[in-house]
């Protein structure tokens, strides 16, 4: 009975934040959108380390393949690693290797836990140590926040996510279930958020996950921008397919041929549609829950419009509509701004993204993006319109979005030692 109180208490602390502030009504602000944190790319990401899971609440585990090979997997990269440093000190910073290392250790925590019940703690003294250690007093057991969030905050945060029941771990790397707390409070984010984009006369639709390897392709750097994290279907059961797909890291490309067959008039314009799907990244550097993950969730506005000024004013209203939303729902404070041009989103004729502060880790993650495309990805896919005098013209375009890591971002800025 206690266990299932506390954890009702740890989960409850982080729920009430994202559902005692009430919603923001459409009405109050015309500015409402969404920003494409098509960014697991982040101008200041947080960096924080996926290997710090050594506190992790370990229940009873058992053996299993997925984490076997996981340990096999993590133990060539600390090898791959020791050796490029070896041929060359500057391969790899002492910090990445460090990283990857605790990573290993906590997969073989997870693979084989010390003991199938709550362990009891060791009688100690003072305060916990530099290392993130929690006070020990006699009698005391570890279903609580055993690592201070001021001295390990990666641990802390891994602890606070799986022990408050949001996310457990799965056999595939970089990839997390979202538990019924977590996926409650992304319903809540949905309903908020799907209300203001309605309100913008966005209409929601939903688009296959695969796409053909000549529409990835049709825009060059977008999909250099791509290429490392693409995942692709090679063969169904034992038969190579004669043509791969890629599974979706954005759909710009799934999407505008589409827009190429509905847009032929003036009057079609602007045509504003949004998805709420998952997507897919193969990128493996820290992973961490909600933060960093080969897939996630997240909404995706795609908008074409007859002039670029009217474009770039819904690029901002997106923009405003993301910061509110931190703002008044989540209770996290944002700063608005534009991308470097080398940190813009790949195709893009300027990207505006808004930006967390998180005090634990001392840095700025990426919470929203909001993109002018400009017209490039008109220019590929053909997308023009006749105006009112009868000559073609190509539309401009948009795209922005907002993904689970907001969960996440929420966590690391409320939490407590407690939960």
């Amino acid at each position: 009975a206690h266990r299932g109180l506390w954890k009702l208490c740890v989960c409850s602390a982080l729920f009430a934040c994202c559902l005692s502030v009430q919603p923001h009504s459409p009405h109050r602000r015309e500015s409402s959108r969404s920003t494409h944190a098509h960014g697991h790319r982040t101008l200041a990401d947080s960096q924080l380390s996926g290997a710090h899971l050594t506190q992790l609440w370990l229940r009873g585990g058992s053996t299993d393949d997925g984490l076997a090979s996981q340990v096999t997997e993590q133990g060539n990269v600390v090898r791959a690693i020791k050796q490029a440093r070896s041929d060359n000190p500057d391969a790899h910073s002492p910090e990445e290797l460090a990283a990857a290392i605790d990573r290993l250790k906590a997969l073989k925590i997870l693979l084989h836990p010390p003991t199938n019940k709550p362990a009891a703690v060791a009688t100690g003294k003072g305060s916990g140590s530099a290392g993130g250690k929690a006070d020990k007093k006699k009698g005391e057991t570890l279903e609580g926040i055993t690592t201070s969030k001021e001295n390990n905050f990666g641990a802390w945060y891994s602890e606070v996510v799986v022990k408050s029941e949001l996310i457990d771990y799965y056999d595939v790397s970089g990839c997390y279930i979202l538990r019924p707390w977590a996926y409650a409070i992304w319903e809540r984010v949905q309903q908020e958020l799907d209300t203001r984009i309605k309100a913008m006369g966005v209409q929601g639709c939903y688009f296959p996950m695969f796409v053909s390897e000549k529409a990835l392709n049709a825009e060059q750097d977008h999909v250099e921008g791509f290429t490392p994290e693409v995942a692709w279907v090679t063969r169904t059961g034992t038969s190579d397919l004669a043509m791969p797909v890629a599974i979706r890291p954005t759909s710009e490309t799934v999407m505008y041929p589409s827009f190429k067959k509905w847009i032929r008039s003036h009057r079609d314009l602007p045509l504003k549609i949004n998805q709420w799907c998952n997507v897919v990244r193969w990128e493996f550097k820290n992973p961490t829950p909600f933060i960093r993950t080969r897939e996630f969730l997240w909404q995706e506005g795609h908008t074409a419009h007859s002039s670029l000024e009217e474009s770039s004013a819904e690029v901002q209203q997106v923009l405003d509509m993301y910061a509110s939303v931190y703002a008044e729902l989540l209770a996290v404070p944002v700063i608005k701004g534009t991308k470097t041009e080398s940190e813009k989103f790949a195709g893009a004729l300027y990207t505006t993204t808004v930006e967390a502060y998180i005090p634990g880790s001392g840095r700025g993650i990426q919470a929203a993006t909001s993109h002018n495309l400009g017209q490039n990805f008109a220019k590929m896919f053909n997308i023009e319109y006749e105006d009112q005098k009868g000559a073609k013209c190509t539309v401009w375009q948009n795209s922005w979005g907002m993904t689970t890591r907001s969960i996440g971002i929420m966590i690391m800025l409320h939490g407590d030692n407690k939960g």
